[in-house]
């Protein structure tokens, strides 16, 4: 688990499920993950992905709690970058990633989560870089980006086909250690 001033990252758990369809699996949400809710099932199943590759070590998708009540209100994660229309100077490597429910936006959470994940790289992991993807469509993630010091790498943008025209091109933003470790 990792702590911050007012929120605790989890490990994946079964009983995050409910959480997942109800608050993750939502139009909003879901509107520059694709635009699509999924199901039951193949939500059920990322999450079993989720549980066996946090304890593998493989990549790492935390449940983000509020520490004032222990409610539930996102996922921030370190994964590899997968699209295959990615490019290959990027496919593979380290990528941050978070989601929040909608009632828990604009509130400063997902940076609070996003900066104990770069931590947690950077320090415990000796991550050398961490790569992110949005797309102009989603500015509050572009903004947040900026505020994190991520550096844009438009020579990495890529049209991925699972998502809708509105989110293409894919963005690339950069972290690299060296930067994160010298910061304010």
């Amino acid at each position: 688990m990792i702590t911050t001033a007012r929120l605790e990252l989890h490990p994946p758990q079964r009983d995050d499920l409910p959480f997942i369809l109800a608050e993750m699996n939502t139009p909003a949400v879901m509107r520059h993950l694709g635009g699509k809710l999924v199901s039951e099932a193949v939500a059920t199943q990322a999450l079993e992905q989720d549980i066996v590759a946090f304890e593998a070590g493989t990549y790492r998708r935390w449940t983000i709690r509020r520490r004032e009540d222990g409610r539930r209100i996102g996922r921030c994660g370190l994964f590899t970058v997968q699209a295959p229309e990615a490019p290959a100077a990027i496919r593979n490597h380290d990528e941050i990633g978070w989601t929040l429910a909608e009632p828990f936006w604009r509130q400063g959470y997902a940076g609070e989560a996003a900066r104990a994940v770069l931590e947690f790289a950077f320090g415990e992991l000796g991550k050398e870089t961490v790569w992110a993807e949005t797309s102009d469509s989603n500015q509050p993630s572009t903004r947040l980006l900026q505020r994190l010091a991520f550096a844009r790498t438009p020579q990495h943008d890529f049209h991925d086909p699972a998502y809708p025209a509105a989110d293409n091109p894919t963005t690339i933003w950069r972290m690299d250690a060296a930067v994160w470790c010298a910061r304010d």
